[in-house]
């Protein structure tokens, strides 16, 4: 991987970063950073905030654009939503209804494939986030005083999501129905409402 393609990918995982983090998570000197974002700033991939600092200048952050998500993006994007659009005409709401339903079972039999493997709630949201990365998710797991944290830091499906919210809707409630009686959960950041993430709050439940 390319060391630009290297910063995007931090970005898209850690939020904004300043040049001087960005150097020391990649292993590079700082003005070797600035030369990459700034040509990526060039190309319309990143952005950058000047935040006041406690003292000094004030520190410069990078971040990505709405078009860095082309860096990510499922090439079959258009294709998906134009059948989408297919199944509505042909079958109307209630096909696609079903249509989302059979992907929501499909789905399950994997996940229960993969989580059942495992005994402890942490080891289960490890499971599934190593699952949905596979599915393009760049999905990882953080845990805060005895929270554990689902983050997704992309979503490959967001043109089909867009176009159809019941996709959305059909993935929390799976994870509500894998970890049942084990965890609550809830969605607290969305991609499709300007987050930079899907972050799913995992509250284990007291036995």
């Amino acid at each position: 991987m390319k060391t630009p393609e290297k910063i995007i990918n931090r970005l898209k995982v850690n939020g904004p970063q300043t040049a001087k983090m960005l150097a020391e998570a990649l292993n590079l000197t700082t003005m070797g950073v600035r030369q990459h974002v700034q040509q990526l700033e060039e190309d319309g991939d990143v952005i950058f905030e000047d935040r006041k600092a406690t003292r000094g200048r004030p520190v410069r952050y990078w971040s990505l654009t709405p078009q860095s998500n082309t860096h990510f993006a499922d090439g079959h994007e258009l294709l998906t939503v134009q059948l989408l659009d297919s199944v509505k005409t042909v079958f109307g709401e209630n096909g696609l209804d079903q249509l989302i339903t059979q992907r929501e079972k499909d789905a399950m039999k994997i996940y229960h494939q993969k989580l059942d493997q495992h005994q402890t709630l942490k080891d289960k949201l490890k499971a599934l986030a190593e699952v949905r990365s596979e599915e393009g998710y760049m999905a990882e797991i953080k845990q805060e005083k005895g929270i554990f944290w689902l983050l997704e830091n992309h979503c490959p499906i967001c043109s089909a999501a867009s176009h159809c919210l019941n996709f959305c809707r059909s993935e929390l409630k799976q994870f509500q129905s894998l970890f049942k009686g084990l965890a609550v959960i809830s969605r607290e950041e969305h991609i499709l409402q300007g987050a930079r993430r899907c972050a799913y709050k995992v509250t284990p439940v007291e036995n």
